[in-house]
């Protein structure tokens, strides 16, 4: 399918992904009194790192030292992710823990940005960061606050070693043996944490679907639709992350954010599709890879 009618369809499947990355987050917090948020970031990386293999089946033979050093590098930095992200949404509704997260990305393209116009797009986030704060930071759990933080440096931190080890493996190599160094590393926070729960086949099967909605079936929708949208376009519609976990979070998890919460996260989103434009008329190479984090190419966390 080609035109308007194949991009609009392209559109359409990676808002189908987004939509699915918010249900899997939303699962996860679900699943938070039965694992604990280090458990489902355990079955998460596990069940990813699993399909991962399956997929890639990658060879483990004429790779440098340098190439497994930065597939540790990323494993960690995967874990890292994760673990902080599920950690703040713990303490954190959705919509916001993602709008915090997506600072990360955006910090990275306006400091690798040039000119007056990424001044504008810093001014935009940061607008938004004090409107969330006025929609009542007493509400705002502080160490919530700061494992959303630290998952938005991992963020960014993820997009680097992401391109690092791109460079190193062909495919998604790199990517499932980053995921499987990830998994190992969540491994024991993750046994220490749910204990017993991980032998109930129940939340097995729902760690399982965690990962196959947060990773396997976006990062596949999203695939397809960039054989027909350009790059601008889907990194355009990935920020739109924010929004589509705030939906979320209230359809979900009964999560209800203030006017000024929402005029926040909406800042940012501007922000992030300024910077992304932006990009995009310089000529750079538009990468925005994923909230919820374990995807090349789309939001990680969620």
């Amino acid at each position: 399918m080609t035109g308007r009618g194949g991009q609009g369809s392209a559109a359409a499947l990676v808002l189908v992904g987004l939509a699915c990355q918010e249900v899997g987050a939303s699962f996860a917090v679900m699943l938070f009194p039965q694992t604990g948020p280090l458990g489902i970031v355990m079955l998460r990386l596990v069940f990813s790192a699993l399909l991962l293999l399956v997929i890639a089946r990658p060879g483990l033979r004429g790779h440098s030292a340098f190439a497994w050093r930065s597939v540790v590098g990323f494993g960690l930095v995967l874990a890292s992710m994760n673990a902080l992200f599920y950690l703040a949404l713990e303490r954190l509704p959705l919509g916001v823990t993602v709008t915090i997260e997506v600072l990360g990305p955006l910090t990275l393209s306006i400091l690798t940005a040039t000119g007056v116009a990424r001044w504008l797009w810093a001014g935009l986030a940061l607008a938004g960061v004090i409107a969330l704060g006025a929609g009542g930071w007493d509400r705002l759990d502080p160490l919530g606050v700061v494992f959303a933080l630290g998952a938005a440096v991992s963020w960014a931190l993820y997009i680097l070693a992401s391109a690092r080890v791109g460079r190193e493996f062909p495919r998604l190599d790199g990517l499932a043996l980053a995921m499987t160094v990830g998994a190992v590393i969540a491994l024991p926070f993750g046994i220490w944490q749910a204990g017993p729960a991980l032998l109930r086949l129940d939340l097995l099967a729902l760690g399982a679907a965690v990962a196959l909605l947060s990773s396997t079936i976006p990062y596949a929708l999203e695939l397809v639709a960039l054989r027909r949208l350009p790059a601008a376009a889907f990194a355009i519609l990935m920020s739109l992350g924010p929004a589509t976990a705030s939906i979320a979070g209230f359809l979900l998890l009964g999560q209800h954010l203030s006017w000024l919460e929402i005029a926040g996260i909406a800042l940012v989103i501007a922000a992030s599709i300024g910077a992304v434009a932006a990009a995009a008329r310089r000529g750079a190479a538009v990468r925005h890879p994923g909230p919820d984090a374990d995807e090349p190419l789309s939001e990680p966390v969620g």
